[in-house]
């Protein structure tokens, strides 16, 4: 039988088999050696003069060749053992050796020491980046990953149910990826941006708990946490709940079970926080805080009121406190001062406080006492800096949300071995694009407000209604997302009314989950979990694209199988479809 290079440990004297591909050669001039390398690890063999036919061939290999050797384990002599490799106390006397297949000259680095290879050629030759050892573990910990979190579903009585693939469009929030349906010209399938509307049928089906590792996509522009295209979440459902805290107790476990288990990390907290919307954005300036570190907005318009400092003459006035920030350089706070810019701010004002003083070229234009009250309400002390945000509270919380992201990195307050999770709650239904005063769902078009019908229709200004969603944050980053569903039909009318939606448009966009609401529908809550997103923050790796086997690039171009591509005219002609050229 063939042996693997992690299974010989017990086989000391007896002869194996082992095959994979050549990691590398030396040639010592009486004795060849050749690391064997296979999905566990390396294993070295040892071809003789004496055995002349295997010499022969070990004379021709190459890396990357694909061999296979049998011969007797050996332990090796303790001035050669290898104690970098799991392997390293063996070795084997080979007897025979066979070349099976040949390597051209690699395009890629496939081995994790030495220069590592650029991104784009990375993907283009996925297959040969694939062999890398840490991206064979990225692989196998993905399938683990899967492993856990189906057994604890299970264990708590999800039913896994798989949904379609070709659906009907949906306003998710993104742009969907349509496909034209041959045998009906004229009209169009959408892959899924999530498998919101089937899941919710299932409820009324009679599934008391639905759960599916679901493919989903969205044609969105990929970033360095967000895949471009497809990409995979934990979809759940729970018949007869109507509280979404009931969702969040049930699911928090897996993701503790996840952190601690099967990642080694550490929470930064057992029990896990659940702040408001509001809260979080007036404190952290994101509905995502990472809350490893603190650096939190501070409240200062009522103290600055009469400030005569034009700058602060604005409806809203808030600070970061940066312990040790008077250590910044010039060149940092210049790059601080663009990074605010290029998210809306006019610039970055600061005070510094340094040898018991303040160095800061806006203190001339404060008074004594309004330095002093900046100083007590953000406990500034020496060594310390203040940096401000002065605009329109929306602005001001967006821009200082991402000072604040910048100011920790650039003090190393992120602790990779920490997770901090936390529960956001209380959105509202309802956002307003600032740009063009359009108001659109929040979040999730299915979720039920706070109050139900009589909040859509007595509550005068709709930006006030809150609906029972809630998102879970892990280290900055957006991992869940989940509501109460609404499940009468009025609801639904009157939610996209507001809109703007007619009832036979709502109707004929979501015809079928209107229909099975008539027939006896319970209420039901759920979330998805970003599987991608989280896996990438548990294995610390700096790219999401570093989790999936073949992920496409930062243009949501495929390198490897060249996808997107032109298609012949004859397929186009057959889903009766004309290109024009731009």
């Amino acid at each position: 039988m063939r042996y693997l290079s992690t299974d010989l440990e017990q086989k000391i004297g007896e002869k194996v088999q082992v095959s994979g591909w050549v990691n590398s050669r030396r040639d010592h001039g009486g004795l060849i050696f050749i690391d064997l390398r296979d999905h566990k690890g390396i294993i070295q063999l040892v071809i003789t003069p004496d055995v002349k036919d295997a010499f022969a061939v070990a004379e021709t290999l190459r890396d990357e060749f694909v061999i296979s050797a049998q011969g007797v384990v050996r332990e090796r002599a303790a001035e050669l053992k290898n104690p970098n490799i799991a392997t390293g106390n063996l070795e084997i006397v080979v007897s025979e050796l066979d070349l099976i297949n040949k390597s051209e000259p690699l395009p890629v680095n496939t081995h994790d020491e030495g220069d590592p290879s650029s991104e784009e050629m990375r993907l283009k030759y996925r297959y040969l980046d694939l062999r890398r050892p840490s991206m064979q573990n990225i692989l196998k910990k993905r399938a683990e990953y899967y492993r856990i979190i189906r057994q604890y579903m299970d264990e708590h009585d999800f039913i896994e149910i798989t949904t379609p693939i070709l659906a009907n469009s949906s306003p998710e929030g993104a742009r969907d990826f349509l496909v034209p349906s041959r045998l009906h010209p004229g009209k169009f399938y959408a892959l899924p941006q999530a498998p919101q509307q089937f899941k919710q049928l299932l409820m009324v089906g009679g599934v008391p708990r639905y759960y599916q590792i679901a493919p989903c996509f969205r044609d969105e522009d990929p970033r360095a946490d967000r895949l471009y295209g497809d990409f995979y979440q934990l979809d759940m459902e729970m018949a007869f709940v109507d509280n979404g805290e009931v969702v969040r107790q049930t699911i928090e476990p897996l993701i503790k079970k996840l952190v601690k288990d099967f990642a080694g990390k550490t929470l930064l907290t057992e029990e896990v926080p659940r702040l408001t919307y509001r809260d979080a954005m007036e404190k952290y300036g994101t509905d995502k805080p990472d809350l490893r570190y603190g650096l939190e907005l501070i409240e200062l318009t009522a103290a600055l009121k009469n400030c005569e400092f034009k700058v602060f003459q604005t409806p809203c006035v808030k600070a970061i406190c940066v312990p040790g920030g008077s250590k910044f350089t010039r060149k940092q706070i210049d790059e601080f001062t663009e990074l605010a810019r290029k998210n809306g701010a006019g610039g970055l004002a600061y005070i510094l406080y340094e040898n018991g003083g303040v160095r800061s070229s806006i203190a001339k234009f404060l008074k004594d006492e309004e330095l002093a009250k900046i100083q007590e309400l953000t406990g500034a002390k020496d060594g310390d800096a203040v940096f401000f945000g002065a605009d329109l509270r929306q602005k001001v919380n967006k821009v200082l949300g991402v000072m604040r992201i910048a100011f920790a990195d650039a003090l190393g307050l992120k602790n990779p071995e920490e997770v901090a999770m936390c529960w956001i709650i209380d959105f509202p239904l309802y956002e307003q694009d600032e740009a063009t005063g359009k108001i659109d769902f929040c979040h999730n078009p299915f979720s039920m407000p706070n109050g139900g019908l009589k909040a859509l229709r007595e509550t005068e200004n709709k930006l006030d209604i809150i609906a029972d969603q809630y998102d879970m944050a892990i280290n900055g980053l957006e991992l869940c997302s989940g509501a109460v569903r609404n499940y009468d039909p009025e609801i639904t009318y009157e939610a996209f009314g507001i809109l703007g939606y007619s009832r036979e448009e709502v109707e004929k966009r979501f015809s079928g989950m209107l229909n099975a609401f008539k027939f006896g529908a319970p209420p039901h809550a759920g979330c998805a979990f970003g599987l991608d997103r989280m896996l990438m923050e548990l294995l610390n790796t700096d790219s999401i694209r570093d989790v999936v086997a073949f992920p496409k690039n930062g243009s949501g171009v495929d390198m490897m199988m060249e996808s997107p591509s032109i298609v012949d005219d004859a397929q186009l002609e057959e889903l009766h479809i004309e290109t024009t050229e731009e």
